[in-house]
């Protein structure tokens, strides 16, 4: 398996945000995990990330269990969350050569300029990031992530906040991720543009997978219906 995760468990006191998750994923595979907030939805992100411990379980990345302490696994996972992880007095450029160089990629230039190109942002190369706007951020982020061409490529709700033109060109992004070689599990509100991208569906509540499928089985408005009885039902 790509990624895999076992009775994943995390707790903040007597919260329990995720709550014995298991998921197995094969390369080339897309899970789109559908939710509202509250569910612990970013969490299992971060833990599938490493950003974040499991109070219990494992995630594993091609069979092996990873280890929070070692840092040699983290060139395999490329992740877009709500943080960003962008420097503000950095041009757009320099953010991504900063992070080229963090990797240690070969010819990090054409690489950034490769990356800047990718999500239309040839032209703010030198603009600070302070001075982007939010679709802009979003973009830079997701050419970030995307640097150091991962295996495994893990999406916090992507589409948050985005105008009609950033969404179109994270969109054609994304769609260049379902290539075959690349692990995917994206997290959002988005149902038609999370089951777009997905080859597999899941809806979690209250820190729990409460159904899973497989994408091309569904129809998108029988599925939105699906998803809204099932959070009426759970409420």
């Amino acid at each position: 398996m790509a990624l895999e995760a076992r009775d994943l468990v995390r707790e903040y006191g007597s919260v329990v945000a995720v709550d014995g998750i298991d998921l197995k994923l094969a390369p080339g595979e897309a899970l789109t995990v559908f939710g509202p907030n509250g569910a612990g939805k970013s969490t299992l992100l971060g833990m599938l990330g490493g950003a974040m411990h499991p109070t219990r379980g494992t995630v594993s990345i091609g069979g092996v269990a990873i280890d929070p302490s070692v840092t040699s696994w983290r060139h395999r996972v490329g992740i877009l969350s709500h943080r960003g992880f962008l420097y503000a007095r950095l041009t757009a450029a320099e953010n991504l050569r900063f992070y080229a160089d963090l990797f240690g990629l070969d010819d990090p230039e054409a690489r950034v300029a490769q990356g800047l190109g990718r999500v239309g942002l040839t032209d703010r190369a030198r603009t600070e990031a302070r001075h982007l706007s939010h679709g802009m951020k979003q973009r830079l982020s997701l050419a970030r992530a995307l640097l150091h061409d991962p295996e495994i490529v893990l999406l916090d709700e992507p589409y948050t906040g985005l105008d009609p033109s950033a969404a179109a060109v994270l969109r054609n992004v994304l769609g260049e991720l379902k290539d075959g070689a690349r692990t995917v599990v994206v997290v959002t509100h988005n149902l038609r543009e999370g089951l777009a991208m997905a080859t597999r569906v899941a809806i979690q509540l209250r820190g729990r997978f409460v159904w899973e499928g497989a994408a091309n089985d569904l129809d998108a408005v029988a599925f939105e219906r699906h998803y809204h009885e099932t959070i009426e039902v759970a409420a």
